[in-house]
């Protein structure tokens, strides 16, 4: 059933797919260098997109990308955003971040600071973001502390990192981070293509679920940590950013208006432009947005199963990668007839080291599962 008086909660800005990293579990989509990307909104649409959100009954907003600081308007889009009354926070790689920029974007009423840091040693770091980029990120992290902004450290995790992630707590102890985001990788974009080189094994998980228990346990209340395991290890899968069309709205840098981070993948859906129809129109009316939202659309065993309206079938996109069919039950799902898929993904994954993120692999990535 569809659900027309639901209103969106949160609102990701993805002003740019540019950034100087290249990490290899990148989210953005795999044809990001392509031309349709660079038509990138103007500092105009992007206010009247955050007035329109406000309207619609959104509260928090992202302000994402790519790397959000190559947009020379940030602080004019804080500024607007501030106005309306939207919470900001900045997701950023910081590479970027020195302390004129901070404390201007302090000034235009930036609420709240993202950074991602990608391991908890330099050379690690610097290698998986293919880029000299550990040593800026701390600096940036500290001057986010100074200015007084709540600080999210990000560390993505995979087989590459996991060993460390005593020293990655450790790490934004000692950078007095608020919240860390201990995310392992989830396999959409260019991790997708990764796969096999990134996923963890059962004895890494196990080991990282219990220095998380004993770091939250030691630290208390001072540091809030998230934990997120890979949802191919999982009994059940996750709601798709809280349900297909139930409280999230990305932007793409052109104006592309998707349900979630990774919906082009989904080949027959096409995505309404912000630049031609209003956020409430998009959201309401969209056959993009209502194509899965509640659950009238689920086949069995979904449409029979009391976790239905838990985690609404799980993911499309991961059922798109996986089975070829946006509609099927996630995957993840132990109880989907699809599931041998992810135990056998499990299993595969052998590969020693990932491919690195360039604009030709970029072009010449496989789509398919």
């Amino acid at each position: 059933m569809s659900t027309p008086t639901l209103r969106p909660f949160s609102l990701v800005a993805e002003l740019t797919y540019r950034c100087p990293l290249r990490c290899p579990y990148c989210s953005n989509p795999l044809d990001c260098g392509a031309g349709a990307y660079r038509d990138e909104l103007s500092t105009e649409d992007w206010a009247r997109v955050f007035r329109e959100a406000r309207l619609l009954g959104v509260l928090q907003l992202g302000l994402s990308g790519g790397e959000p600081l190559l947009r020379r308007d940030l602080e004019s889009l804080v500024a607007v955003a501030a106005e309306v009354g939207l919470y900001t926070t900045l997701v950023t790689a910081a590479t970027g971040l020195g302390r004129d920029r901070a404390e201007r974007l302090k000034q235009a009423g930036l609420d709240h600071i993202q950074i991602s840091i990608q391991d908890s040693r330099a050379e690690e770091s610097d290698r998986i973001a293919g880029a000299r980029s550990f040593h800026r990120k701390l600096e940036a992290a500290r001057i986010a502390k100074e200015l007084g902004f709540p600080l999210t450290l990000n560390f993505v995790l995979h087989r590459h990192n996991l060993d460390r992630i005593d020293e990655i707590l450790a790490l934004a102890e000692e950078l007095g981070a608020d919240r860390v985001e201990l995310a392992n990788t989830q396999y959409y974009g260019w991790a997708w293509h990764n796969r096999a080189a990134l996923m963890p094994t059962p004895e890494q998980l196990a080991r990282a679920e219990r220095v998380v228990a004993e770091t939250r346990a030691r630290v208390g209340h001072r540091m809030t940590i998230l934990y997120v395991i890979p949802d191919y290890y999982e009994e059940y899968p996750k709601a798709c950013s809280g349900g297909w069309g139930r409280r999230l709205i990305v932007v793409s840098p052109n104006g592309e208006a998707m349900p979630c981070h990774a919906a082009t993948c989904i080949p027959d859906l096409s995505f309404p432009n912000v630049r031609d129809r209003s956020l409430e129109w998009i959201w309401f009316e969209s056959e993009a947005f209502n194509r899965f939202r509640g659950t009238a659309w689920m086949p069995e065993p979904c449409r029979s199963c009391e976790r239905r309206e838990i985690d609404f079938g799980g993911c499309r996109c991961q059922a798109m990668l996986l089975t070829g069919n946006p509609a099927a039950t996630d995957p993840v799902c132990h109880l989907s007839p699809d599931h041998h898929r992810v135990i056998e993904a499990r299993e595969q994954a052998r590969r020693p080291d990932f491919v690195p993120l360039t604009p030709r692999s970029m072009r010449a990535a496989p789509a398919t599962p």
